[in-house]
């Protein structure tokens, strides 16, 4: 922003006027551009301002109602266009046309109070919005310039929020299609007195139902839960990252699974089979053998000596 003006400037005396304050006196007058008693030639930090000593007074920007600002501003713009960009006296005529207009920003901003983000970041992009307003400006145009800023400023806000306000980036189609399904589920709800469903809200919007479930899916990316949060019914309850996931121990036998799959394939098919009936079907050793008719305690030697290759096949591989 641009230094305050008024630290540089002062009003008018009422002396300089013989007759007495006059309604030529005000702000909104004082507009119109001439020889002024009391306008500096330099700006707050003492730097001269070069072709700038005609114009008018500039009031503390608080003090300044609309309508004075909005012909302080004509006349600023008119001045802007003969300067060149990159000059002192330009930026300085730039600068004080946004600290003119900065109201324009806080009227805009009001409208998003409801939302999270602090006023300050709001007002912060809506100045953004206001800068780009004045460099496309045209008094050609004879378009009033409040009226030609607002959208300039609104669209930035927006775009701010659709770009930094998703916990997760969505393509921008879903995020305009959230919006859209919002405002099509809160009218039909009004009119149904009772929620929509996808198949209502597709013909609301004249839409597939797969894009409607793609659009309320993609909502769930607006807002993410806090891994420390609670549950607001029960204070007991521990934190969510406290309730989310548990030790599968399972998983540790997940590596020694797949390692020993070739292995038990390289056996015979009878060494196979007895470790199928032992550790699948859960047979004992007496079972196994009266299933495949030898003794419990070929039974054991046979599981003995498979056990003892497979882990030597695990051994040698690791």
């Amino acid at each position: 922003m641009s230094p305050r003006l008024d630290v540089s400037r002062t009003h008018i005396a009422t002396s300089a006027c013989p007759q007495g304050p006059t309604d030529s006196d005000s702000p909104a007058a004082s507009a119109v551009p001439g020889p002024r008693a009391g306008v500096a030639t330099s700006d707050a930090y003492g730097l001269p301002l070069d072709g700038l000593e005609d114009l008018p007074e500039i009031p503390p920007y608080d003090e300044i109602g609309a309508i004075d600002a909005r012909a302080l501003s004509k006349t600023l713009f008119t001045r802007l266009e003969t300067l060149e960009e990159g000059t002192h006296e330009y930026a300085y005529v730039r600068n004080t046309l946004v600290e003119l207009n900065l109201a324009l920003v806080k009227f805009a901003a009001a409208r998003f109070r409801s939302r999270s983000e602090p006023m300050e970041d709001i007002v912060q992009v809506g100045t953004i919005g206001l800068i780009k307003a004045i460099d496309r400006f045209e008094l050609s145009r004879g378009v009033e310039f409040p009226t030609f800023a607002m959208p300039t400023i609104i669209g930035e806000i927006k775009r701010f929020f659709r770009d930094t306000s998703w916990s997760v980036r969505v393509p921008r189609r879903l995020q305009e299609l959230r919006l859209d399904l919002a405002k099509a589920g809160d009218e039909l709800a009004q009119q149904l007195d009772r929620a929509p469903t996808v198949v209502e809200l597709a013909e609301r919007l004249g839409i597939t139902h797969e894009e409607v479930v793609e659009g309320m899916t993609a909502s769930n990316a607006y807002t993410a839960s806090s891994l420390d949060a609670k549950p607001e019914d029960d204070d007991n309850e521990g934190a969510l990252a406290d309730r989310l996931g548990y030790e599968d121990n399972s998983l540790e036998g997940i590596e020694y699974i797949e390692s020993l799959k070739p292995l038990i394939a390289s056996l015979p098919l009878r060494d196979r089979t007895i470790l199928s009936l032992r550790f699948v079907a859960n047979m004992t050793q007496s079972e196994i053998g009266e299933e495949l008719g030898i003794s419990q305690m070929h039974v054991s030697r046979l599981l003995s000596r498979t056990l003892v290759k497979l882990r030597r096949g695990l051994t040698l591989e690791e």
